[in-house]
């Protein structure tokens, strides 16, 4: 794992160039991006990388939603190829005679898109998890987008963001915040509890802040949640209360909070409170600030270094970041 994520710049290329020419003329009012667990990812991504002008929906589920028609641009991603909920989406698909592009790195999906002459990209199929071969699904996708002229020239930003990616440079900080939440120290000494990472940041990066939450599950195989603001301030930070209330018992929560200097003052105040309400709880909190130029580079550079906290964290514990046993246990009793 640790040599994918050194690699992971490498992916951009090959996703883009894997999707050279893959495309379907038309005019769509809507983009649906049918995909669940890490295949998902490039929806998601896609929502806070780019200003798409016609709505995106992003379908975790079976069949096609509702909101599917003939006049949307139909993109169905699993990793495997063989993801039974992206399937169902897929056979709907082409049985309702909708515009689809298969996007894989081979099996079943593969198969059905040759059989039913719909385009298909496929990509390499090297770095052992969904989770880990983002690099090569969000830049097939956006090629795919730019090929059917949806978005412009967008894979030509991302290849141009890729050569400036440096996972080697976010090694030291992402050992230290998995350190931080193997065994925490307050006050100059270890406390001995682990911790449940909750990862926070505003509207336009919440993507990355899921992102985080799942690595977070999948590699560190620990529980970890997600949320942004200004929504939480409305809502869950009112579960400080009952931390802060609590007179006995570990208070086992480690708030993550990603920002962007350059994102609105309103948020960033929000941030500056809500890190000062956690602290009154006694609970532990860090802001973290996004590096890079531009957004794009910023959201990279912060998914990488969610990558080293997991993989950190997890052989704190004791644990190979790259099986996910209990999923695999979980399909074969599906």
């Amino acid at each position: 794992m640790k040599q994918i994520i050194i690699s992971f710049p490498q992916q951009f290329a090959k996703g883009a160039e894997c999707a050279r020419g893959i495309k379907l003329d038309g005019s769509f009012n809507n983009i649906v991006i049918c995909g669940v667990g890490g295949s998902a990812l490039p929806g998601n991504l896609l929502l806070d990388l780019a200003d798409i002008s016609i709505p995106v929906f992003i379908h975790r589920d079976y069949n096609l939603p509702k909101i599917a028609s003939a006049k949307s641009l139909i993109v169905c991603i699993s990793f495997s190829g063989n993801t039974e909920e992206t399937l169902s989406a897929y056979e709907e698909a082409i049985a309702k005679k909708y515009p689809v592009i298969a996007l894989c790195t081979g099996g079943k999906l593969e198969e059905l898109a040759k059989n039913s002459g719909n385009p298909v990209a496929v990509v390499p199929n090297d770095c052992l998890q969904p989770r880990f071969g983002t690099g090569y699904l969000v830049s097939a996708l956006i090629k795919i987008l730019d090929n059917c002229k949806i978005t412009n020239n967008l894979s030509q930003e991302i290849l141009k963001i890729a050569e400036r990616l440096k996972p080697e440079n976010f090694e030291a900080q992402g050992k230290i915040l998995g350190e931080k939440l193997a065994c925490p120290v307050r006050n100059g000494a270890s406390i001995g509890v682990n911790k449940i990472p909750v990862v926070y940041t505003s509207n336009q990066y919440k993507s990355v802040a899921k992102i985080w939450k799942i690595k977070f599950n999948e590699n560190s195989k620990t529980m970890a949640f997600w949320n942004f603001f200004p929504e939480l301030n409305h809502n869950e930070m009112v579960g400080l209360t009952g931390i802060k209330n609590q007179e006995s018992g570990i208070r086992n929560f480690y708030f993550i909070i990603l920002k962007d200097g350059d994102d609105n003052p309103k948020i960033l105040k929000r941030m500056e409170i809500t890190e000062s309400l956690i602290k009154e709880s006694r609970t532990d909190v860090e802001i973290i600030e996004m590096q890079g130029i531009t957004k794009m580079e910023k959201i990279f550079n912060t998914l990488l270094l969610g990558d080293w906290a997991s993989y950190y964290l997890a052989l704190a514990y004791g644990q190979n970041p790259v099986p996910v046993e209990i999923v695999e246990k979980f399909k074969k009793q599906l």
